[in-house]
């Protein structure tokens, strides 16, 4: 495990710690109450807690069992995803007290999630796979509309979206360019991929991963040398290394 997904790995085993202290600081100011409450109420409510934690350890170490051993373990996987998503937000809120960007952390959620679809070891035909592109991709002075119609694009060779066209056609992917993420969803919702290769800023591939559930996303960064959402790029090689890492090896002559 590099130290990337390491970020992410220990978040969320911290949090998991926070929920811990909290749920043992209520328990005694419950229990050193001058009134004290019912007993079956202070119970109730420690089983409650007890069982929470454990559903969430396991959840963590559901996710480390399967990074260490490098392949899917079905019946660790909903366990694992449904834990993550619960403590996406609460990993977030502990990295800012210990000082680690918003950003780094990201970059390793993003980084955990591309590890785990990998070793999914998805067999997709092409027209099941949506590549999600941001319309900061497309030159800010184009004045041809492809969020409506990607086949808008002139291929003049002033952006990376004419390439990733081609990358998707060879392919026989489905390509779309969304403006934020409600269209993001919409396009998902009308498109029904069976995989998504997302291209976008940290924030952006990180609530978008986390809002698709079931469906497995492979996070790809934009470049940003102008910064963000201003003439963005893309890394082709990595979009396509994704593409091939999903695809169904017979499915490029479907």
């Amino acid at each position: 495990m590099n130290t990337k997904k390491r970020i992410y790995i220990g978040l969320l085993a911290a949090s998991l710690m926070i929920i811990l202290l909290i749920a043992i600081l209520v328990y005694y100011l419950m229990s050193n109450k001058d009134i004290i409450l019912s007993q079956v109420l202070l119970i109730s409510l420690t089983v409650m807690a007890a069982i929470l934690f454990t559903i969430l350890l396991f959840g963590i170490i559901s996710i480390v069992i399967i990074i260490i051993r490098a392949r899917t373990i079905p019946s660790l996987e909903t366990l694992g995803q449904r834990v993550n998503e619960l403590l996406f937000p609460l990993a977030l809120f502990t990295g800012r007290l210990f000082g680690i960007s918003r950003e780094k952390i990201l970059q390793s959620y993003i980084a955990v999630n591309n590890h785990l679809v990998g070793l999914k070891e998805l067999r997709l035909q092409g027209d099941q796979i949506l590549i999600l592109a941001p319309h900061c991709l497309q030159d800010a002075e184009c004045p041809h509309k492809i969020t409506m119609d990607i086949r808008n694009c002139k291929g003049c060779g002033k952006c990376d979206i004419a390439s990733l066209k081609k990358l998707a056609e060879d392919n026989h992917a489905v390509l779309r360019v969304a403006t934020g993420g409600t269209l993001a969803r919409k396009v998902v919702i009308d498109t029904r991929p069976r995989g998504v290769i997302a291209i976008a800023c940290e924030r952006d591939l990180s609530l978008g991963i986390h809002d698709m559930g079931s469906i497995p996303v492979l996070g790809v960064l934009n470049c940003r040398p102008n910064g963000p959402c201003f003439n963005t790029g893309v890394n082709l090689e990595e979009v396509e290394n994704a593409l091939l890492s999903i695809t169904k090896e017979d499915g490029k002559d479907a």
